[in-house]
């Protein structure tokens, strides 16, 4: 993260010593296009600087002797933050690291700039993972853990490089100000990486997820003829994961160029991906690993689909709250169908969404574009 050390000083602003060397507050532009920005000692930096990488980057900190040393603040070219204890211009010490949006991505230890020791690596959505570090500052080894949202359920078990291999359920008991420890639960089953493909939609379909068992139950929905619907088991706050919604993958266009008919379990994941749950699969009995696609639409919903990346499923979508829910209240969701009109057919959506869109637009009293 330091500058490299070949830079030859290409242009130099501010007071020079009798031998021309940069002494005191001086900008310093140097082959790489680099620049540093601080105090200097007849030549060497020292004080408080700061370098501008070329690729947009920053490292910021007290110089000793041309070394960084002590905390340091590197900011990646993406927003990103790194605060670090640096020894001799190498980070070596404790750091917490943040992402563009200022959330903690990571916090522990660094040896000679690699990741070491017991550390902690947290996802956007909520959940993290714990556990040492190899030598490659890789989360590899058999005692590491998938914590999920609630910071209490966990699995935990064999991971490489942070990615599930084989895990038994457990609960955190101490939290992370200190020492963790899991208390495995007795007669847990065994949970792998399982990421679906076209045509499996899970190795083991009647395992369910341990936290998501906790959160939701399914019932006959309260929205008449919608068949089965999704409920809360338990009170829950706002921004609260309440369910996963894992399936098949398929693309786009296999989904735009089949009847409308066969969509009702779909939802995008990305550009190039949509998750699908087909028969028989929608039938609890036959599948019930995840259960995100039970949750029936509203136009005034209590919850919303957002990314997550499930230890066993991978990247997935997840059913979170956007309101607090009480306990056996029906998790809704907008299924965001587009409503644009497409000619005399109306939206490009199943027909008992054209139904429920006109009557809550005339609900509104806004148009229906019919």
């Amino acid at each position: 993260m330091d500058s490299d050390d070949e830079n030859i000083e290409e242009a130099v602003e501010g007071p020079l010593d009798e031998d021309g060397q940069p002494h005191g507050f001086c900008t310093v532009t140097y082959s790489s296009s680099d620049r540093f920005e601080g105090h200097f000692t007849h030549g060497e930096k020292n004080g408080k600087g700061k370098f501008f990488f070329f690729d947009g980057s920053t490292l910021e900190g007290f110089y000793v002797d041309d070394a960084l040393q002590g905390q340091g603040t590197y900011t990646y070219e993406d927003g990103g933050v790194l605060h670090g204890t640096y020894v001799d211009g190498d980070l070596n010490g404790p750091a917490q690291e943040f992402d563009g949006e200022g959330r903690l991505v990571f916090k522990g230890q660094y040896k000679d700039n690699n990741r070491c020791g017991e550390c902690w690596v947290y996802y956007p959505d909520g959940g993290c993972v714990f556990g040492e570090m190899n030598e490659d500052g890789e989360m590899t080894g058999e005692s590491v853990a998938y914590i999920y949202p609630d910071r209490q359920t966990a699995l935990y078990g064999s991971f490489v490089d942070g990615e599930l291999i084989e895990a038994r359920l457990a609960t955190l008991i101490s939290n992370e100000s200190g020492r963790p420890r899991f208390e495995i639960t007795p007669n847990s089953a065994l949970y792998s990486y399982d990421k679906s493909t076209s045509t499996c939609i899970a190795t083991h379909t009647l395992l369910p997820d341990p936290y998501e068992s906790q959160k939701v139950f399914v019932a006959d929905s309260l929205v008449k003829g919608a068949g089965q619907g999704l409920f809360a088991k338990t009170d829950a706050e706002t921004d609260t994961v309440m369910a996963f919604y894992n399936g098949v993958r398929i693309t786009h266009s296999e989904v735009d160029s089949r009847d409308w008919a066969l969509n009702g379990n779909t939802i995008s994941l990305d550009e190039d991906t949509v998750i699908d749950v087909p028969p028989p699969f929608e039938l609890t009995e036959r599948y019930c690993a995840s259960l995100g696609h039970k949750a029936n639409h509203s136009f005034t919903p209590n919850c919303k689909y957002d990314p997550f990346v499930h230890p066993r499923f991978g990247p997935i979508k997840c059913i979170r709250t956007i309101r607090a829910v009480q306990k056996d209240e029906e998790l809704m969701v907008a299924y965001g169908y587009d409503h644009e009109p497409m000619g005399k057919n109306g939206p490009e959506a199943p027909d008992w969404y054209k139904q429920e869109l006109k009557e809550f637009q005339l609900r509104q009293g806004a148009p229906t574009g019919q």
